[in-house]
């Protein structure tokens, strides 16, 4: 869902300099700033403005039109003669009203400590109240509740350090520990106030309890939002942005909260797994390492295992915060009430490999499960992987799909449906993390975590279990609540940036294990790597590219890498099939005259995809292969040694390329076997500089399949699966050969730094005719015969719980 392009999401006063208002939010991009008190120009300006909480990360989609921005307003020092604010975007004569208020509003704003709910949950009906956000002042804030009768509340105030909004306050410093999360399970019936306090300045925010209150509240908060809309996009769109919400399911974003509760087993699923009798029974070794866990996290955290329907287990847990730890009550209290926890003291702290590592070494079991101190595993969690055993015995290694949760649990966002084992997408990501289960003869055979890489000691283990194992179980469940508080690398990825820095050494780590020379950067986004491969030499590039007449498009092609590419030693066959235009075979003879690395062979027959480039494949010199269409330009320099840098690794026996359209929107980020019913390109029409599903536009990984508009392959793997199969004349003739090579036991990559437009279907028709619809129908059975598998069991690269009704990775509809 595309976030509105005008639209405030925070507004504070500036804490030094109380005349100047700062508003954030979404600008159009193009737009200047007028700020105006009723009719009066104030002095205003704008900056880019970096989210920084994981919430509203998830919660905003990336701005494809605009961008976020903070805008700053100056204020005169007497505002009692004006009525209102208006900022507008202005782009000449247009002008569009981005954020308006009272300023009665503002005073009540003006010189008092900022705050900011990122939570509020009232549940009149259960009594409950729930605040998560933070509060920042030139001093530090006191944070107390009261009731309707102005009596102070007795409740736990949490409060968490928050480097994200200290960072925001550039102006002064402001108290670490901003953050707060407040548990309220007894509300008075009409109202809680919040107040705000420090010694000079305070204020004080309503909670209002009542039900009726509640209501009233929300609809004014829609009212606002709908004036907004309405302000930016006019009444017309204001309609039928209303007409989508409430009318039409398609048009609603799944909402993840209820797709969970819907797909996490009921208690009569449950009880039906407590009851089952698996024929192996291996026991689980759940290993966690503890420093100084707030104890209500490493308490459910222990419920949640307690409450495993597989009960064949123990919990190791390792107490790292040293001699005077905190912990060691409630440790106690659990070790003597459950004989399946042991728990190991430490009289020094340890970090973090040391402290897994003491649990690993203390462990008896067959299987090591592992898992952070403050998460919570779902109660189907070892049940599955009792399952996953049974069903394949020489499971090496398990690991899940997860979620985030809110630092209550009770919230569930931002879930990662994972593909199956991809070994190129776990080189650029992560993807892997939790839940992770490893077999205790792979953990003794390549060494447990190592201290040189804290920070991503996972990262690198993980890696190393799956370069040594027989076989790798993905279980496409969520079977992990990853905790998002503010500490977490979840929530703040800013607050650990070491562990970046070793992520990249333990990729890097991986290929001079497995023999492949290559140089390791971090990637666009923190967590993600971007690998360039080192090549002995540089071996001849045949390029075949199959033209019909279009010889303008051809020369567009052919120039673009002539004029661009950083690699030389490359040559050109040309496929003549069927030109009409005596310009055209002009055109080759001069082509062929003048460029000694360019060769022209003439097909005669009919159109045949398939066999016009295998006819040119056996005209070519070259080691490698670039099948290309000439409707595509290439835009990076470095393309061809992208797509050449994965092809020349063994295992890898195509690369497929990142194309746009002409308007700079996807058309190829990889295919996906199932999306339209039979196949179909990846976020296709997503703009340009929108990175998909988990950042998976601009993640090298691997998938069933690339299209053959660009596609470099192997040439002895090319002939190893005998070409493209020419029974396949049009369509899905690259689908077949890619599942082909999958079936030879190579890679199909997809490298999203190897660029090109891609002005599709110049060289051929449409599918406008009975009889071409009729081959294409034919076309869409062969395939579906010669690969049934796949089919029946969906594609391996992509996920059960993702849709195949879309191609943007968009959860499966209930």
């Amino acid at each position: 869902m595309k976030p509105q392009l005008l639209e405030v999401k925070r507004d504070r006063f500036h804490l030094l300099e109380d005349q100047v208002y700062l508003l954030q939010g979404n600008w159009p991009k193009g737009y200047d700033l007028k700020a105006y008190l009723d009719k009066q120009e104030v002095p205003a300006s704008k900056e880019p403005w970096e989210s920084t909480s994981a919430l509203e990360r998830f919660s905003e989609s990336e701005m494809l039109n605009g961008e976020k921005v903070t805008v700053s307003v100056r204020l005169p020092e007497e505002l009692s003669s004006f009525k209102r604010l208006f900022v507008y975007a202005c782009a000449g004569s247009e002008r569009k009203t981005w954020y308006e208020t009272a300023v009665g509003e503002l005073e009540k704003k003006w010189k008092r400590p900022q705050f900011f709910l990122e939570e509020e949950l009232v549940n009149p009906a259960e009594g409950t109240l729930r605040l998560r956000g933070w509060a920042a002042d030139r001093e530090d804030v006191q944070i107390a509740l009261f009731d309707q009768d102005k009596k102070k509340i007795s409740c736990q105030i949490q409060r968490t350090a928050r480097l994200d909004v200290v960072q925001m306050y550039k102006e002064c410093p402001v108290q670490e520990k901003c953050g707060f999360y407040i548990e309220l399970n007894q509300i008075p019936p009409k109202a809680v106030y919040l107040m705000f306090k420090t010694k000079e300045r305070k204020c004080v925010y309503v909670v209002h309890t009542a039900k009726g209150a509640i209501l009233k509240k929300k609809a004014e908060k829609y009212w606002t939002k709908g004036m907004d809309y309405y302000r930016a996009h006019g009444m017309q769109a204001l309609g039928a942005k209303v007409y989508r919400k409430f009318f039409t399911d398609k048009e609603k974003p799944v909402d993840y909260q209820k797709w969970i509760a819907k797909h996490l087993p009921g208690p009569g699923e449950l009880e039906k797994q407590r009851k089952t009798s698996f024929a192996v029974q291996p026991l689980f070794s759940i290993v966690v390492p503890l420093y100084k866990t707030p104890e209500k996290f490493l308490e459910q955290l222990i419920q949640s295992i307690q409450n495993q329907t597989y009960t064949k287990w123990e919990l190791c847990l390792s107490d790292g915060s040293g001699a005077d730890s905190p912990l060691k009550e409630i440790l106690e209290k659990y070790q003597k009430m459950d004989a399946r926890i042991r728990v190991l003291a430490h009289e020094e702290p340890l970090k973090i490999s040391e402290n897994t590592n003491a649990a690993i070494e203390a462990a008896t079991g067959d299987y090591l499960v592992f898992a952070d101190h403050d998460d919570v595993l779902t109660p189907n969690a070892l049940y599955e992987c009792a399952l996953a055993v049974n069903n394949e015995p020489k499971t090496d290694v398990i690991y899940s799909d997860e979620d985030k949760m809110s630092m209550d649990g009770n919230k569930f966002f931002q879930p990662h449906m994972k593909p199956d084992f991809n070994l190129d997408l776990l080189c650029t990501v992560n993807y892997i993390c939790h839940l992770f289960v490893a077999k205790r003869t792979l953990v003794d055979k390549v060494g447990m975590l190592r201290k040189e890489f804290d920070g991503a000691q996972d990262y690198d283990f993980v890696f190393r279990c799956t370069e040594q194992a027989e076989h790798i179980c993905h279980i496409p469940k969520v079977l992990y609540h990853w905790r998002s508080h503010e500490d977490s690398t979840a929530e703040n990825p800013e607050s650990k940036m070491y562990a970046f820095d070793a992520g990249a050494r333990a990729v890097a780590a991986h290929y001079e294990r497995i023999g492949v020379p290559a140089k390791v950067e971090k990637g666009e986004y923190l967590g993600l790597y971007r690998t360039h491969f080192i090549r002995s030499y540089d071996p001849l590039i045949s390029i075949i590219i199959p033209n019909k007449d279009h010889i303008r498009d051809l020369k567009r092609c052919m120039d673009s890498i002539e004029e661009k590419s950083t690699y030389r030693n490359y040559e050109f066959i040309i496929v003549e099939n069927n030109s009409t235009e005596d310009e055209t075979f002009a055109w080759y003879k001069e082509l062929e005259a003048s460029k000694g690395n360019v060769k022209v062979v003439y097909w005669d027959g009919e159109f045949n995809y398939s066999a016009i480039n295998n006819f040119g494949v056996k005209a070519a010199k070259g080691e490698y292969l670039l099948l290309l269409n000439n409707d595509t330009e290439m835009i990076n320099p470095d393309c061809l040694e992208e797509l050449l840098g994965y092809c020349m690794r063994s295992d890898v026996g195509a690369v497929g390329a990142r194309l746009y359209y002409e308007d700079d929107t996807i058309q190829h980020a990889g295919v996906v076997i199932g999306f339209g019913g039979i196949a179909g390109h990846c976020f296709v029409q997503q703009k340009r500089d929108f990175t998909g599903y988990c950042h998976r536009i601009i993640c090298a990984q691997d998938y069933s399949a690339v299209t053959a508009a660009c596609m470099m392959v192997k040439r002895k793997v090319y002939e190893e699966v005998g070409g493209l199969s020419e029974d396949l004349k049009v369509a899905f003739n690259d689908i077949d050969f890619c599942l082909k090579v999958g079936a030879a036991g190579y890679l199909v990559v997809y490298n999203p730094y190897a660029e090109l437009y891609h002005y599709e279907s110049k060289s051929r028709g449409l599918e406008d005719t009975p009889e071409k619809l009729a081959r294409f129908q034919r076309e869409i059975a062969m395939l579906e015969q010669k690969w049934p598998d796949i089919f029946q069991k969906g594609d391996p690269y992509y996920n059960p719980n993702l849709t195949l009704d879309s191609q943007d990775f968009s959860l499966k509809r209930i």
